[in-house]
């Protein structure tokens, strides 16, 4: 309708049902998807490993890696909100000592994630993908501790920057009569850019 749309979406032959109804669940739907993203990049970087004891031949622990998760429940823009920085950092390996002449490995990072979900690096490289609930894959190996082939020192953790891309199946088509708003409407409840106009309307609906 012209007030709700601002003009875009007049009809040809006075009210459609069907506009009448898109308006209707407009706001309701805006209010659960309006927000909606399908893709989430983020920097993820792996432990970096202890050091080694050179005087005893102690060997230090290994960094930790950081893992996605699949998880019902979660979306893409949860894990927006929840890390606004969407940097992504595993534990530090410990460093060998006289008490533990193996020091004890970092802590892993899991990054909880919706299934259905496509990694890929900064480059396009794809990484994997997770398809269903308890798929886990490992985006950041962390570094090695330190030994004697190392001459005890420790390596850093494998960090770059990773695109989590959601992997669109349609639950929902929208479907009316000519200039009912559908466009109008996809481009407030989504990011997508539909061209939108006050197209003329040559062609009554066949019922």
């Amino acid at each position: 309708d012209e007030g709700f749309w601002g003009g875009a979406g007049k009809s040809c032959e006075g009210r459609f049902p069907v506009a009448v109804a898109m308006v209707r669940c407009g706001s309701a739907l805006l209010r659960q998807y309006g927000n909606f993203i399908d893709n989430l990049r983020v920097h993820v970087r792996g432990g970096s490993g202890g050091m080694g004891l050179r005087k005893l031949g102690g060997e230090g622990g290994n960094g930790g890696n950081v893992f996605i998760v699949s998880q019902d429940g979660m979306t893409l823009k949860m894990i927006k909100d929840k890390y606004p920085n969407k940097r992504f950092v595993a534990g530090v390996g410990v460093n060998s000592s006289i008490r533990s002449l193996k020091g004890a490995k970092g802590k892993d990072c899991e990054i909880y994630a919706p299934a259905g979900i496509s990694i890929t690096n900064d480059n396009g490289k794809i990484i994997g993908e997770l398809n269903k609930k308890g798929d886990r894959l490992m985006v950041a190996h962390g570094g090695h501790g330190g030994s004697f082939k190392t001459n005890f020192l420790p390596s850093k953790g494998q960090a770059g920057i990773i695109r989590m891309d959601l992997k669109l199946v349609a639950d929902v088509g929208l479907v009316g009569f000519p200039n009912a708003g559908k466009s109008s409407l996809l481009s407030q409840m989504s990011h997508a850019k539909p061209k939108i106009a006050d197209y003329p309307c040559k062609r009554k609906p066949l019922i």
